[in-house]
């Protein structure tokens, strides 16, 4: 709670220079790589990612997933938003953290990320999923992020939903949420990530990136 209040009085710093920036400074905001392109994982129709994770990038969602930083929160939907394509599905959800991991935190960082898309692209935001307990993907081998972690779903969930989280690697947490929303009766699931581990030897698209400041 103390760490929202002080971001909403003091400007944040910049994560790629420690300079004053909201959340990003004009000249690490060129230093964003966008994601590269990337087949969906299992599960997932259609996958769309905002940034590479790596650089600055990687701060910023470190920021939102152990403080709840809101002004970055609201910066990286706003990011995240261009990318996605027509036709939108009627619900926007979000793989869930552990109960362990919200209590902790205070918060659930993907839960901010989407209930932010929600509000921009005129979607509500549910509750569809559960995740079990166990240990974080990040910092885990590749073997064991493959295995993803245990998610259930929580309630019905209509035929088209809009799946967001921070960062993906391997695929596996998408694709153990696209599984249990499609148990739960959904016959479509498009995930947004804020940003996507570039694959070894991976092109990098030459567009820039359009944010909102």
């Amino acid at each position: 709670m103390l760490t929202r209040i002080v971001s909403g009085v003091f400007p944040l710093a910049c994560p790629g220079c420690g300079q004053p920036g909201d959340p990003v400074c004009d000249e690490c905001l060129t230093r964003l790589v966008p994601a590269a392109g990337a087949p969906p994982p299992t599960g997932i129709d259609v996958w769309w990612a905002a940034f590479s994770y790596e650089g600055v990038a990687r701060e910023l969602v470190a920021r939102v997933k152990y403080r709840g930083a809101h002004a970055v929160t609201a910066w990286l939907a706003d990011a995240m938003v261009p990318f996605l394509a027509p036709p939108l599905p009627v619900v926007v959800t979000w793989v869930p953290t552990t109960p362990e991991r919200r209590r902790a935190r205070g918060f659930d960082h993907a839960e901010l990320l989407a209930r932010h898309v929600g509000r921009r692209i005129g979607r509500p935001s549910r509750r569809l999923l559960n995740r079990g307990p166990g240990p974080p993907q990040t910092g885990q081998a590749a073997a064991a992020r493959r295995l993803g972690p245990t998610i259930e779903p929580r309630a019905s969930a209509p035929s088209a939903v809009l799946l967001i989280d921070d960062v993906t690697t391997t695929g596996a947490s998408l694709t153990a949420a696209a599984v249990a929303l499609r148990s739960a009766g959904a016959t479509r699931v498009v995930a947004l990530t804020a940003a996507r581990t570039p694959a070894p030897g991976a092109t990098r698209p030459g567009h820039r990136l359009q944010t909102r400041r």
